[in-house]
């Protein structure tokens, strides 16, 4: 039961918001009683800091799917957008954006993981291209990985409409690629570009 609440909750807060969703309405939607899931969750916040933890696991397993399938660093970067675009395009407000506002503690809790996490596999993805020759071999990889999730983050904790958030993410991501990319790179840039219409 405690999962089926964390999954309807989330669904819930991502859809609707954070700080609109109650939890009467959850237990409404659920034909459930308060009561119930006061059994598993003393307050909101405890159910909200645990529904991301899940969104945060859920993202992590299609992020290494997406690895595992060895794609070239530029198409990889093009896939991991994709299949963001497919969990959130349903999304009116950037739910970044709503935890940052609403419940700040549970958004630096979960920063603080997304940004260890998030370094470590643009990392990996700089020195993977720098080997198929994608990006330079000059590149400093520490100041790339920081610059591109200063910019991501950036974008995501303060554009409030999630599709806007979209549209500058592809811009940020083309801008990355553009500032480590070999001529080789380039050219496998402009192809991606091309097949996703960003």
């Amino acid at each position: 039961m405690k999962d089926k609440i964390i999954k309807k909750a989330t669904d819930m807060f991502l859809k609707l918001g954070f700080k609109s969703v109650t939890m009467d309405d959850i237990a409404c939607e659920m034909c459930i009683s308060k009561k119930t899931i006061y059994k598993y969750f003393s307050n909101k916040e405890k159910l909200i800091e645990e529904g991301t933890e899940v969104v945060h696991q859920k993202i992590h397993s299609l992020m290494d799917d997406i690895i595992s399938k060895n794609y070239n660093a530029i198409a990889e970067n093009f896939e991991m957008r994709k299949m963001f675009k497919e969990m959130f395009q349903s999304f009116d407000h950037s739910p970044a954006y709503q935890l940052k506002k609403h419940y700040p503690e549970i958004y630096q809790k979960m920063m603080c993981t997304e940004i260890e996490d998030c370094s470590q596999m643009f990392r990996q993805n700089i020195e993977k291209g720098i080997t198929q020759g994608l990006y330079r071999k000059e590149t400093d990889i520490e100041s790339a990985v920081k610059f591109y999730y200063t910019l991501i983050f950036s974008i995501n904790e303060n554009t409030m409409m999630e599709k806007d958030a979209y549209e500058l993410e592809a811009k940020a991501l083309e801008y990355h690629t553009r500032a480590i990319a070999t001529e080789k790179g380039i050219t496998e840039l402009e192809n991606q570009l091309l097949k996703s219409n960003i």
